[in-house]
């Protein structure tokens, strides 16, 4: 048994060994076990000055923490060492891969290409679950991206540690210089029990720069390389159908070196694996969803070309595969291929996929990325092919991201459309610019302006919510975090914000005040609420782009609670105040929810969510220029049962179910001045139920290598008659329009 005092003295000494290039010997290697041994680690650098950044105070982290980091030939091995009192409650509860919760954990977050673009985080808790994720944007974390790297975590008496070791072939880096590559790296622990995370260097992802800010650091210029195939196979059951089918196919990886990748897929099974969560949509805008198929997720970084517009980009991988354009059920696809490199500060990357049926599209993008010292330059082209319309749609975006000094970041994109259908060609444009600026003392300011032309179309591979909208605001924000000791809370991020929205043909949509408090206690709960305030207005989009909609003014109002595990138990609430519709504030309608979470153990768990909604003038389409004006109510069911039985096996069960009731008050007719009169139209009461449940059992082989038995059942039901709410949520339980057996094997070979 090693001694672990003895350990971190030994360690300690060896700070003053700790050279620029953080190199081991060439026959070096760390056992990745969570017991950090003096000799593996001997050369390695030793980094001890935690500063606290949430709340961000920078002052020096509350418990000692110690992190180890090293270049070795498999690849950067860091180990960390959390001093953990009696007097510290330890949240030991086991993670699914992925799943976010308020643990004892630490994170290791890695830009390997050093230009503030996209970072890599992985997260290891103390309990030995992982979280890893793709940065993009500063301070975007996606969480649908799995790599494969060595974990492991270990307890004692007076804390814990971690190790972890991530291979060269994980991601692309830049060919080194002389035998060295620059990286920049960041490290942190956070406190379940307190919310606290101290971090080396003193960067935040509450700033408007994560990214920019790690540490720059230089590490020999390992290379490893990978060619990894995973084949698959997959049966399923159809139990409302009676039919059975069977397929197969592989994902292929290849990195030759670190500065090249490629990354393709044969007769890709996306089946009925992750499921998307319930959403009611009666609105003219799309439901973003976001994408867990592992081909789409590997290497996807690079492509990321996004705007301020809330879930907005040019290349949204859910297309492909998506509806078919004959609308007969998803496009089935062939094959897919993508690869990305780079040279010198230039990256570049292409994507191709192709959809074997007769409504099949092809999609193509080609993306280009030039870093310089202080900004990065980036143009990406996307072309889909849909010969079942006759259409091509061509889209071309330029992006820029400039740091002129530490304290201003400004951010810009362009971005042109040209459609071609059917004989007749279309062109479009759009413009984004926000520029963030850090002061002194908390405060910060942000400047945004958008432009999304009439004419503009993204949305044949990438996704964009509206066109036809001109937007601009400017926020002011200050963070408090000098509150009193006695204060239960550790600090407060206020937000006051004005905002004007017109389309494109200047047509006022909106103005808005909006002010929000995100505040942070120091038992680690934490508390949001948001006030907007809406000008009166026009919504020009309820019908369908024909005449738009008066509304008068309004408001709404958020606040959302949310406290971590204590004990067996942990929580989140919500209620929202709000006003709309036709009624203006002479309506207030209100919605609530509670989610209380019970831990059997710190490996199972069961979350019981349930809320309520009366929206008093709620403002729904029928058609051509006529709208039903409704009161409308509705309730919502959703159930989670998550079981980490042990380390290579978790069982999910997940349940969503809705009843909503929509009693109309009046139909009217839209006028060209955007004023309203009765419809003769008929308009009448309808209801909707709807169901979503699924039990996943995952049994992991080897790194990203599982079994997958899945069951499956959903269906929907709308009526064109009123019934209440309470009782559709209990008849939503009867609808089984889809019911499926689903079972899947996946093995990873690296060759």
């Amino acid at each position: 048994m090693r001694h672990r005092r003895s350990t971190l003295l030994f360690l300690a000494i060896l700070q003053c060994l700790a050279l620029p290039v953080l190199a081991a010997g060439p026959d070096a290697r760390v056992t990745v076990d969570g017991v950090i041994d003096p000799v593996e680690w001997q050369g390695a650098r030793r980094i001890t000055d935690f500063r606290t950044t949430q709340p961000l105070t920078g002052a020096p982290g509350s418990l000692p923490t110690e992190a180890w980091v090293m270049a070795t030939p498999q690849g950067l091995a860091v180990a960390f060492r959390a001093m953990q009192p009696a007097g510290v409650p330890r949240t030991l509860q086991k993670l699914q891969r992925d799943e976010q919760a308020q643990v004892d954990r630490v994170n290791l977050m890695v830009d390997f290409e050093g230009d503030g673009r996209t970072g890599y985080n992985f997260m290891v808790s103390a309990s030995n679950g992982i979280n890893d994720a793709v940065i993009t944007n500063q301070s975007q974390f996606s969480t649908d991206w799995d790599g494969n790297w060595q974990h492991a975590a270990s307890s004692d008496a007076d804390g814990w540690s971690a190790e972890m070791l991530i291979p060269w072939y994980i991601a692309p880096m830049a060919k080194g210089v002389d035998g060295k590559r620059a990286v920049r790296l960041y490290l942190d622990r956070v406190v379940g029990a307190t919310g606290e995370r101290m971090a080396w260097p003193q960067a935040s992802f509450e700033r408007p720069r994560f990214l920019s800010d790690f540490a720059p650091m230089e590490l020999p210029a390992y290379d490893t390389a990978l060619l990894a195939v995973t084949p698959y196979a997959s049966g399923l059951y159809d139990n409302v159908r009676g039919e059975s089918r069977f397929d197969g196919g592989a994902d292929i990886f290849w990195k030759p070196n670190g500065q090249f990748q490629l990354t393709a897929t044969l007769n890709p099974d996306f089946g009925q694996v992750e499921s998307d969560d319930l959403v009611v949509n009666f609105g003219a805008n799309e439901t973003f969803y976001s994408d867990k198929r592992p081909f789409f997720t590997e290497n996807q970084g690079l492509f990321e070309f996004t705007t301020p517009s809330d879930f907005s980009q040019l290349l949204y991988t859910r297309r492909v595969g998506g509806p078919a354009d004959d609308g007969r059920g998803p496009g089935d696809i062939t094959a897919a291929l993508k690869f990305n490199g780079n040279v010198g500060s230039t990256k570049y990357g292409m994507f191709l996929a192709d959809e074997g049926d007769p409504a099949g599209r092809a999609f193509r993008a080609l993306r280009l990325v030039h870093d310089f010292r202080s900004q990065n330059l980036g143009v990406m082209l996307t072309r889909v092919e849909h010969p079942y319309l006759e259409r091509t749609a061509d889209v071309l975006g330029v992006d820029h991201d400039w740091r002129p000094t530490a304290r201003w970041t400004v951010r810009t994109r362009l971005i042109a459309s040209d459609v071609a259908q059917a004989g007749q060609r279309t062109h479009g444009s759009g413009a984004t610019v926000w520029a963030d600026y850090e002061m002194a003392r908390g405060w910060r300011q942000q400047f945004m302006a958008m432009h999304f032309g009439d004419s503009l179309e993204v949305n044949d591979f990438g996704y964009l919510s509206r066109n036809n909208l001109n937007y601009r605001h400017y926020q002011v924000s200050k963070r408090v975090t000098d509150l009193p000791a006695g204060s239960a809370f550790a600090s407060h991020d206020w937000r006051a914000r004005v905002s004007a929205t017109d389309n494109d043909h200047g047509l006022p949509l909106q103005r808005q005040f909006r002010l929000s408090r995100q505040s942070q206690l120091r038992d680690g709960s934490s508390l949001f609420a948001q006030l907007n305030v809406n000008s009166a207005g026009y919504d020009d989009r309820i019908t369908r782009g024909r005449h738009p909609l008066r509304t008068p003014p309004n408001f709404n109002s958020h606040v959302e609670f949310s406290r971590p595990r204590k004990g067996a138990w942990a929580f989140d609430a919500y209620t929202d105040v709000m006003s709309g519709g036709l009624a203006g504030n002479r309506r207030v309608g209100w919605s609530a929810g509670i989610a209380p979470t019970w831990f059997a153990n710190d490996a199972l768990s069961y979350t019981l969510d349930l809320s309520a909604e009366h929206v008093a003038d709620w403002m729904v389409w029928q058609d051509g220029n006529t709208v039903g004006e409704y009161d409308e109510r509705s309730v919502q069911l959703n159930g989670a049962v998550n079981w980490t039985i042990d380390d290579r096996q978790e069982l999910r069960v997940k349940l969503q179910a809705l009843g909503l009731e929509a009693r109309v008050r009046q139909g009217w007719d839209v006028q060209t001045d955007g004023s309203v009169l009765p419809s003769a139209n008929a308009v009448g009461d309808f209801s909707l139920r709807n169901l979503g449940f699924q039990v996943r059992y995952r049994y992991e082989l080897a790194p990203l290598s599982y079994v997958y038995v899945v069951y499956g059942r959903g269906g929907d039901m709308f009526n064109e008659y009123w019934r209440p709410s309470e009782r559709l949520l209990g008849d939503a339980f009867s609808l089984r329009d889809a019911e499926q057996l689903v079972v899947k094997f996946t093995y990873r070979f690296e060759l």
